[in-house]
């Protein structure tokens, strides 16, 4: 599967922006998605993910309950991260990944697909 990032921008501290993933190729209920993201100079982080199937089952790093929520379409063959109250430290490039039948957790060598990343920067 091929995936699209789209949505960053420029949002200033408080602000909310929602980034999508569109994928390309067949069965897209079939993977799990995540979001990780990357700012200047550091290692890339997981965001969170969103199972395979029609459940959606959701799971998040710590820092990111409560403010991030990830979504999927499968008709549209979409993924989504709605990111809210935004800080300047949540500037950084976004990316999305995809894993045939993944599971919710897994490291950041072992997903199948990534997209080419979408910058969001957060004023302050």
């Amino acid at each position: 599967v091929q995936l699209q990032a789209s949505g960053g921008g420029l949002v200033q501290a408080g602000g909310s922006l929602r980034l999508s993933c569109a994928a390309s190729g067949r069965a897209f209920s079939t993977y799990s998605l995540a979001w990780y993201r990357q700012a200047p100079g550091k290692e890339r982080e997981f965001v969170g993910s969103v199972s395979w199937g029609d459940t959606s089952r959701t799971y998040y790093t710590d820092s990111m309950k409560g403010r991030f929520t990830i979504s999927r379409d499968n008709a549209k063959n979409t993924v989504y991260l709605q990111m809210n109250s935004l800080k300047p430290e949540d500037t950084a490039v976004y990316f999305c990944a995809a894993k045939l039948y993944g599971g919710l957790v897994a490291g950041v060598g072992t997903w199948d697909s990534w997209g080419q990343g979408t910058l969001v920067t957060v004023s302050s």
